[in-house]
């Protein structure tokens, strides 16, 4: 089983706001390293292309949040072969976000999202790469996502519930957590620990 974990930031973020969640995977005996990027002026392409040098270094699993878990999955898609054994993603908007859409139909908000803004709208289809994929999804409606994309049952304030189900997970887990929220979520962590070494969320997942 690997030991190694690369975690992965969401957009606007610096690569620090991974070190809660790193803390707690030290705990638990894991070597964490953090890949940050720029998404928005340089591109989930650009970000995906040197995800795939890191990752090719030795087995691995990942945790990304947001932006990131599509990061991960892009680089994953691109190079089959790279050896990274489990991924979760906090929060990610897989199936693609219905908020990204209502902020590119407004200038002064579609200008925020820059290279990412194709990628978070579109999403993926499903997954069937070789690596297990499991989801954290929150539903503790905080953020201003809902002013722009108008959700239709629970939501983390920046990501519907929905849109991180995509076909082919391995497992879904649903919290109590805003979207930004999961970087320190103590049961985030301990989920994504469990998903690492058992691949499920917990015993009971089916």
């Amino acid at each position: 089983m690997a030991r190694h974990v690369v975690l992965i930031h969401g957009i606007w973020m610096p690569g620090a706001v991974m070190a809660w969640q790193a803390a707690r995977l030290r705990e638990a005996g894991f070597d964490c390293e953090v890949f940050a990027y720029h998404g928005v002026t340089r591109g989930p392409e650009d970000a995906s292309a040197h995800l795939a040098e890191v990752l090719a270094r030795g087995p691995t699993h990942v945790l990304a949040h947001s932006l990131g878990g599509l990061v991960a999955l892009q680089a994953l898609h691109d190079h089959p072969a790279l050896p990274v054994h489990r991924v979760v993603c906090l929060g990610s908007p897989l199936r693609g976000s219905g908020a990204v859409h209502g902020m590119r139909q407004r200038p002064w908000t579609a200008a925020t999202l820059g290279l990412a803004a194709d990628l978070l709208e579109r999403g993926f289809d499903q997954w069937d790469g070789h690596p297990e994929v499991g989801v954290i999804a929150g539903t503790l409606p905080r953020g201003l996502g809902h002013v722009f994309g108008g959700f239709d049952g629970e939501h983390d304030g920046s990501v519907a519930v929905a849109e991180t189900r995509l076909p082919g997970l391995a497992d879904h887990a649903v919290i109590a957590a805003s979207h930004s929220g999961m970087l320190f979520s103590a049961e985030a962590s301990r989920l994504a620990i469990h998903f690492f070494r058992q691949g499920r969320f917990r015993p009971e997942s089916q």
